[in-house]
């Protein structure tokens, strides 16, 4: 966002966002949050989703945040018409860490909301609440954007079938050999961020009824929202999805997510393969992270994995997909124009080690054709 020069940006190119939330007190958090930022500029507030809409088509946003709980039209309405009047828009929702807040999150997700924030709680000053406030948000407003433009698609909505726009390096064999035969895949790995929710929804249905790999996926999410995400993938599918418990025996055509606020990786105890759940160092500012299920499966099924990363800002997932093809695997990285964010895909396909670069809707039948 800032130039070579260190210049910000012209004031036509900043990230022009839009306030939503019945309180005035986190209005002004946002807002001085946000003000922090010379290349976000915050044009307008609204106490709801009824003065939202009415201002959108004067003030112009590229970004709205959405408060979840509002009197005269709540988060969910305001998000359903602006899908429909401003489909451009990104939509970042404010959300409280509870059972209640993370369903509805779950929910504004499945209806298009780009991503979301949880509202920090009896987190001390309000210097640690502002601090909070603009690590957490501050980067998923700028993750839309490159020099003020648009990089991704406004919703993450299924593409046409096309490959990837860009020029990606052919994925070296390793120099132990060529690669194992497709039938010796043991285990499929899946590594995603912003815009996973939705993407796992198209993805997991998809997947065939009498798959019979086990399937490891790490979703960047908190405590609470893995668990709810998970039940609701489960209404998409007759294969058994779980959020993984310490201990858990690993088994064929059963889905395991990656508890929020914990590492999770695979094991061998004896003849059985177990997970192993811990709350170990975030890696890449993630816990859970996809560079730790990466490695652990690396080093339980060798190169008898798939390992697939899908849409998510930064790069969490590229190191472990490199242990991963030097033992042998075969690694899938999801498209840039089908990606809600072409970070963690993106950063695969640009260091060569991808096999297949594809939109969303081809990730499955590239699974199958290794298996």
């Amino acid at each position: 966002m800032i130039g070579p020069a260190g210049k910000t940006l012209s004031e036509k190119d900043r990230i022009r966002v839009l306030v939503v939330d019945d309180s005035v007190v986190i209005r002004r958090l946002v807002t001085y949050a946000l003000a922090e930022d010379p290349d976000v500029e915050v044009v307008g507030s609204a106490a709801n989703g009824q003065i939202a809409l009415k201002v959108i088509p004067l003030l112009k946003p590229d970004v709205v945040t959405l408060d979840i709980e509002m009197p005269e039209m709540d988060g969910l309405a305001t998000l359903r018409q602006i899908r429909v009047l401003y489909p451009q828009l990104v939509v970042i929702m404010f959300s409280t860490l509870s059972e209640r807040g993370a369903a509805i999150t779950i929910e504004a997700l499945s209806l298009g909301a780009n991503d979301y924030v949880t509202k920090a709680a009896n987190v001390g000053s309000l210097d640690v609440s502002m601090a909070r406030l603009r690590a957490d948000l501050v980067p998923k407003v700028r993750q839309f954007f490159h020099r003020g433009r648009r990089v991704t698609p406004p919703v993450p909505a299924p593409p046409p079938r096309v490959s990837s726009p860009i020029a990606v390096r052919p994925a070296a064999i390793p120099a132990s050999g060529a690669r194992l035969p497709r039938l010796a895949r043991q285990a499929l790995a899946i590594g995603v961020s912003t815009g996973g929710p939705t993407a796992l929804a198209e993805l997991i249905p998809a997947i065939p009824e009498n798959f019979d790999l086990p399937v490891f996926i790490v979703q960047h999410m908190p405590p609470i929202f893995t668990r709810l995400l998970a039940e609701r993938l489960q209404t998409l599918t007759k294969l058994r999805i779980r959020e993984a418990t310490d201990g858990m025996s690993i088994e064929g055509g059963t889905i395991y997510i990656a508890p929020g606020d914990f590492h999770m990786r695979t094991v061998k105890n004896g003849a059985q393969k177990r997970i192993l759940l811990d709350q170990s160092a975030p890696e890449n500012f993630c816990r859970p992270a996809v560079d730790v299920l990466f490695r652990s499966v690396a080093d339980l099924y060798g190169g008898a994995v798939i390992a697939v990363v899908l849409t998510g800002m930064g790069q969490d997932g590229r190191l472990g997909v490199e242990r991963l093809r030097k033992e042998g695997a075969w690694v899938i990285a999801q498209d840039e124009a089908s990606s809600v964010v072409w970070g963690m895909p993106g950063a695969v396909a640009r260091a060569g080690l991808a096999d297949d670069v594809v939109d969303l809707k081809s990730v499955v039948p590239a699974i199958l054709r290794q298996i």
